[in-house]
């Protein structure tokens, strides 16, 4: 065994969380940091392309390529979850979408979940200092921070017709999806910086690679954390063909996600202590919650087939596909330069909603089998996603080998409220798609298709063709509950010097795509971490629709969340 190297933190995951925290804790030159990432480096010209972005979907060279196990509630399907295993994480394989969730939902983290201190007046500064926003910050974006983001400007048609088409069917436009009015139809943002990909390594990562103080690993298997007694102190993982021991003189931070945070303490002997046994690992800490509380958005591809001949349907000729890379490499624009989901919405699905629960991202083009298989047609699609599921599942051990992947259930469609939640989904879907925005491009319905019109047969469809969104969160959920793993300062409950900064210590999932979260959630964990006082809170109105799902708003602020205490 070799010689333990000694650092101040051992970071396990090089992904969105492990690379703002490599950043944050490495400004203090007295401190040393050892990143730990399973995965290779980022040098793949097909990860920086944000057009590019599923071809690193078919394989798993940077990618876990995850499977669950199979649905009963979806004819039996096992589904397919791409996470990213390369400096970066998934925001090295991500579709580049930048969605910060509704105010809302941090609010219910705060006030009914035992997230202390992370209610969205709590949370924002953070989001801004994370980001620069091309077109300029505001009271609610960010204007001096690694994360550069941009709104879409490809200049398909389609483009403002799903923008139209959502307001001619009753709903709002709404110019900043993540400042003041979530709800509505618009224009989105994506992590993408001069034509390319900017993911969090690159915000984060890479412009501080030669501080003394941080030392990365790739390739760098976590088989397990070391403890002395109830106290973490570092890590044993396999590299170069070895297995090496790294201590952590003050804290062990797990980063590795939903899927590989819980799996690495379940292997440490952190979690359920009847599953543990049943496995044959020694149990540490009983700690139930760890790998429970799986949640995830699934959605649905409502597509259309073209009249017009505008879609990403042309590229796919070899000499068209050239051209698009030619440009892209030379001058960093063009088709290439756009992962083309640029527009979509929120809304709700009835009056009783009190923020929107269902997210549609647009894209001219179809997507068969994630990307896998390529169109055979000009066509378009809406992506329909319920944000807040009730189904919920959980991440158990296959074995007690680290390169084993986790059995993975994440229990879609389990309850009617979800299946409800679908259906009505699709309906409304259809209505969008039928307003006279669409009338020059709409050709014959594809999917779900002229023969599914019965309730009963749109579920069947929802069963065979529904999908995850690739946002597994929740899994060692933040809270003071038995069933919370670690607290609102990120702490594993019941041990000491180790903490989790991830998606899985979401309460519940928010109401949108997780890499912006997740990415703030490091931001505000880096300052617990390192002892600082949180940035000041700040007080913004919020737009919030209340009544028919189709009607003006009402301005709402939201109160401070010390006001309005659980």
């Amino acid at each position: 065994m070799a010689t333990p190297d000694s650092f101040d933190y051992v970071i396990v995951g090089a992904g969105s969380a492990g690379c703002v925290l490599a950043n944050r804790l490495t400004e203090d030159a007295e401190v040393k940091v050892l990143v730990l990432e399973a995965g290779p480096k980022d040098n793949n010209l097909w990860i920086h392309m944000p057009a590019a972005l599923t071809y690193n979907l078919c394989h798993d060279k940077y990618n876990w390529y995850y499977h669950t196990e199979p649905q009963p509630h979806m004819d039996g399907r096992v589904m397919y979850w791409p996470r990213g295993r390369v400096i970066g994480g998934s925001s090295s394989l991500n579709a580049m979408v930048y969605i910060r969730g509704h105010a809302l939902d941090y609010d219910r983290w705060a006030k009914r979940e035992g997230a202390a201190g992370w209610s969205y007046f709590e949370v924002l500064p953070y989001f801004k200092r994370a980001e620069t926003r091309v077109s300029g910050g505001d009271t609610y974006r960010g204007s001096n921070g690694p994360l550069y983001v941009s709104t879409g400007s490809q200049p398909n048609p389609l483009f403002p017709a799903f923008i139209e088409a959502g307001q001619q069917a009753g709903y709002p436009f709404t110019p900043d999806m993540n400042g003041r009015q979530q709800e509505g139809f618009g224009k989105m943002d994506m992590t993408i910086y001069k034509g390319r990909r900017w993911s969090a390594a690159m915000a984060y990562l890479k412009p501080v690679m030669k501080r003394p103080n941080l030392t990365v690993h790739t390739r760098a298997l976590a088989g397990r954390i070391l403890f002395e007694g109830r106290r973490a102190v570092g890590i044993e993982y396999a590299h170069e063909g070895k297995i090496k021991r790294a201590r952590a003189s003050r804290e062990v931070i797990l980063a590795g996600g939903a899927i590989n945070s819980p799996h690495l303490l379940m292997l440490s002997g952190v979690g359920p202590a009847d599953h543990l046994k049943e496995i044959g690992i020694p149990v540490l800490h009983d700690l139930p919650g760890v790998g429970q509380n799986l949640q995830d958005h699934i959605e649905m591809y409502v597509q259309y087939e073209s009249t017009k001949p505008i879609t990403l349907y042309s590229t796919f000729n070899p000499v068209n596909m050239a051209r698009v890379g030619v440009e892209w490499l030379m001058f960093r624009r063009g088709l290439g330069a756009s992962a083309h989901l640029e527009a979509g919405g929120f809304i709700r699905t009835n009056e009783e909603v009190e923020h929107p629960n269902i997210q549609y991202h647009f894209l001219p083009s179809l997507v068969i089998d994630h990307g896998r298989v390529r169109p055979d047609r000009h066509a378009f699609q809406a992506h329909v996603g319920p944000m807040r599921p009730t189904s919920v599942g959980w991440i158990k051990l296959k074995s007690t080998d680290p390169r084993v992947h986790p059995l993975l259930q994440p229990n879609y469609l389990a309850t009617e409220f979800d299946r409800t939640e679908m259906r009505e989904g699709v309906k409304l879907t259809r209505e969008v798609f039928a307003q006279p925005a669409f009338d020059p491009y709409r050709g014959a319905e594809l999917n779900p298709g002229p023969d599914v019109r019965t309730d009963a047969e749109i579920d069947a469809w929802v069963r065979r063709k529904a999908d995850s969104a690739y946002h597994p969160s929740c899994t060692c959920k933040m809270g003071l509950d038995e069933m919370a793993v670690v607290d609102p300062e990120c702490r594993v409950r019941g041990l000491e010097g180790l903490r989790v900064v991830d998606a899985s210590i979401m309460p519940s999932v928010v109401s949108g795509n997780l890499n912006a979260p997740t990415i703030m959630i490091a931001e505000k964990a880096s300052d617990i971490i390192r002892g600082r006082a949180p940035l000041p809170a700040e007080v913004v109105p919020v737009t919030v629709f209340k009544g028919p799902i189709k009607q003006k708003p009402a301005v709402r602020p939201l109160v401070e969340r010390a006001t309005v205490a659980a």
